[in-house]
C-alpha cells in the first residue's frame, strides 16, 4: 500500500482550492449524532398532550437521552441516511382537585429507532416514575392514548429529515445553488455571443431517443437474475404456498393462488394482487410496500426457465418502484433490491437447500 502522498496520481481525487467535491463523486460522510439529539430535543420537548381536559395536564418535558448512532452519506448527491437510536423522554401530568394540585412524572421510552425500519412506526413504552397511584395510572393511559400518537408523529418528522439528509441537506442546496449562479469568468475582450456559439443546443430529436429508454421520473426498475439447483415446478410452489411462505420467512403470510386473488406477505408489509399465473413458468403480480404512497403499485415478473433438468433460473423485473416512500425516505429501491436478494432468494436457498 503507497503511503499518504505517494498514490498514483490518477486515481487520487485531489483536494480542490475551492474545498469543493465535485458532484460528491466519492462518499461524503456526516456525522449525525448530535444534529439529530438537537433535532429530536426541538421536535419533542414541550408538546402539550392535554391542557386541562378532564382536569388534567399533560406535557412532554425533555429529551432525557439519546444513545446510538447517526449519519448520512452522500454520493453524487444521493443521500443515504444510517442510524439506530434509543431514546427516553421525560413528561409530568398535574390534575387539580379541590384538595389542591397533585403531579406524577413519567418517562416514554423509544428502545429501537433505526434506519432498516424508517417506513414503520418504532415501539413506544410509557412508564410512570414513583408508586402506581390512581394519577399516575389515569396520566399513563391518557399518555398512551393522546401523548404515543402525537410522538410518533414527532419521530416521523425526524425520520423524513433524515431521509432528505438531515444536517447536510443545507449544505448540498447551498452547494448546488452556488454551482447554478457562479458563471465562469470571461476572458478579456471575449465577445459574449461568439462564447454562446461554441455551445451548440442538443438536437430535438436526440433528446427524445435518450429519453425513451429511461424511467418515469421519481421510479426505478429492478431486474436480477438468480439461479437455484431445483425444478422449476418446485420453485414456483414454493412462492404460491403461504405455509412454505411462513416457512422460510419466519413471517404471515395469506396468498390466493387465483389470477385476480390478493395476497399479503411479511406480517401485512407487502401487499398485492395476482395478475398472472404459469405453474413453474410465471408469476406476474401488482406489487406494493404500505409504507408506499397511497394508491401506488409496481409491477413484478417472475420468470422461471429450467435449461436443464434440477437447474432453475428466476429472471425477476419489478417496475416503477418509487424512488421515495409517503415518509421522504430516499432508500426504497435499495431496500426492495436487497429484500428480494437477502429475505426471499438467499433464504430459499439456505431452508430448501437449492444451492448457493
Amino acid at each position: 500500500m503507497a503511503k499518504y502522498g505517494e498514490g498514483d496520481k490518477r486515481w487520487i481525487v485531489e483536494e480542490r482550492a475551492d474545498g469543493t467535491n465535485v458532484h460528491n463523486w466519492h462518499w461524503a460522510e456526516r456525522d449525525c449524532l448530535e444534529w439529530s439529539r438537537a433535532r429530536l430535543s426541538a421536535l419533542l420537548a414541550g408538546l402539550t398532550v392535554l391542557d386541562g381536559e378532564g382536569g388534567l395536564t399533560l406535557r412532554t418535558v425533555a429529551l432525557d437521552k439519546l444513545d446510538g448512532e447517526a449519519y448520512v452519506n452522500i454520493r453524487k448527491g444521493k443521500v443515504i441516511p444510517g442510524y439506530e437510536l434509543s431514546l427516553t423522554l421525560s413528561w409530568e401530568a398535574e390534575a387539580a382537585s379541590e384538595a389542591g394540585a397533585s403531579k406524577v412524572a413519567g418517562a416514554a421510552e423509544v428502545p429501537y429507532l433505526a434506519d432498516e425500519n424508517a417506513d414503520e412506526d418504532p415501539d413506544l413504552r410509557v412508564t410512570v416514575r414513583g408508586d402506581e397511584t390512581p394519577l399516575a395510572r389515569r396520566a399513563r393511559d391518557a399518555f398512551l392514548a393522546r401523548g404515543k400518537p402525537l410522538v410518533l408523529e414527532k419521530i416521523r418528522e425526524f425520520v423524513a429529515a433524515m431521509a432528505k439528509g438531515g444536517p447536510a441537506k443545507d449544505e448540498l442546496e447551498s452547494k448546488k445553488t452556488s454551482a447554478k449562479g457562479a458563471a465562469p469568468a470571461a476572458a478579456p475582450g471575449a465577445a459574449p455571443a461568439a462564447k454562446r456559439e461554441e455551445v451548440p443546443a442538443p438536437a430535438p430529436a436526440a433528446k427524445e431517443k435518450k429519453a425513451k429508454g429511461k424511467d418515469k421520473e421519481g421510479f426505478k426498475t429492478i431486474e436480477m437474475t438468480e439461479k437455484f439447483y431445483c425444478r422449476a415446478k418446485d420453485i414456483y410452489e414454493i412462492l404460491m404456498d403461504e405455509n412454505r411462505w411462513k416457512g422460510f420467512t419466519q413471517s404471515n403470510a395469506r396468498i390466493s393462488r387465483e389470477v385476480g386473488g390478493e395476497f399479503s406477505l411479511f406480517d401485512g408489509s407487502i401487499t398485492g394482487v395476482n395478475e398472472e399465473l404459469q405453474e413453474g413458468k410465471l408469476i406476474a403480480q401488482k406489487w406494493r410496500f404500505g409504507s408506499w404512497p397511497d394508491g401506488l403499485y409496481s409491477s413484478v415478473r417472475l420468470v422461471f426457465d429450467e435449461p436443464e433438468s434440477g437447474v432453475t433460473i428466476i429472471k425477476l423485473k419489478q417496475t416503477d418502484v418509487p424512488e421515495e416512500d409517503k415518509y421522504g425516505n430516499s432508500t426504497v429501491v435499495e431496500n426492495t433490491e436487497r429484500g428480494w436478494r437477502e429475505l426471499i432468494f438467499q433464504r430459499i436457498r439456505g431452508v430448501f437447500g437449492f444451492g448457493i
